[in-house]
């Protein structure tokens, strides 16, 4: 009995998560040499879901490796070096020439079997642009109470490193940098420490611009009773999800991999539209 109510309450989350956005008429056939997943793209993210099916009906996928996987977080395939790569080559920094403009919506969020596009990192990213080509599946994890605690402080130190990072480009930064160096070379230290705790307190300044991140109800509800990896939302383009298949994920997730996260064995994929 114990069981039953935990199934009910589960498919009651995952149905939660469905009405939450609003999955396109395509149906994407995903065939792996370990089963079979079925994907709906999301119409709140009309760039992404364009640019996804156009590839899909370019057979630009076919044969490509899932060639990232990590068990707990997620699957990533896409890069189209992939295709002819040698086993041990390093994979990963493929694209196709352009980028998609990120597509943030707080309701589409990184529960288990989301569909997100990769991406280049902040630091040469700033507007969290989406790799057009390479995507991961996620895998996720229930998690607990504590655990969203700690990721809402990790995505606010995350926010504040940001703020900080444009501070010091900025000509106010720049300034105050240079005399903070010139000052530190003279020996004058406690001039120094002066400018050091000027640049602090602007930098806090503009990161109290911002309300401190919080997971909603929903997001909560959803990673604690059915998993996924909530540190990632709001940075990356969640646009799709699986709908039939998930335990092809946990499959592909689990194989032996090398010190980059390239499964030993290659797993090669195949996307199309169903008829």
């Amino acid at each position: 009995m114990k069981n039953t109510i935990i199934l009910i309450f589960s498919l009651n989350l995952i149905l939660l998560g469905v009405k939450s956005q609003t999955l396109g008429k395509e149906t994407i056939l995903l065939e792996t040499n370990y089963g079979v997943m079925k994907l709906k793209l999301y119409e709140e993210t009309p760039l992404h879901k364009a640019n996804f099916l156009k590839l899909v009906n370019q057979a630009f996928f076919d044969s490509l490796l899932f060639h990232r996987v990590i068990n707990n977080f997620m699957i990533q395939g896409g890069d189209p070096l992939s295709k002819l790569a040698k086993s041990g080559d390093s994979l990963g920094h493929g694209d196709i020439g352009y980028t998609i403009p990120a597509e943030f919506n707080p309701k589409l969020i990184h529960k288990r079997g989301c569909l997100a596009a990769a991406r280049e990192a902040d630091d040469i990213n700033p507007k969290f642009e989406s790799s057009a080509s390479q995507f991961y599946i996620v895998m996720g994890k229930k998690r607990t109470s504590e655990d969203l605690k700690k990721y809402e402080d990790r995505i606010n130190k995350n926010r504040y490193t940001k703020c900080a990072r444009e501070f010091i480009i900025g000509s106010e930064g720049k300034n105050l940098k240079q005399t903070y160096s010139r000052l530190k070379k003279e020996l004058k230290e406690d001039s120094a420490e002066l400018i050091n705790f000027k640049i602090e307190e602007a930098i806090k300044k503009e990161y109290q611009k911002f309300t401190e991140y919080r997971f909603n109800s929903f997001q909560t509800d959803t990673y604690i009773n059915y998993g996924g990896t909530p540190h990632l939302d709001g940075t990356y383009t969640v646009f799709g999800e699986v709908v039939e298949g998930l335990d092809v994920i946990d499959k592909i997730a689990g194989v032996k991999t090398d010190k980059r996260d390239r499964p030993l064995n290659d797993i090669r994929m195949k996307i199309s539209v169903l008829k």
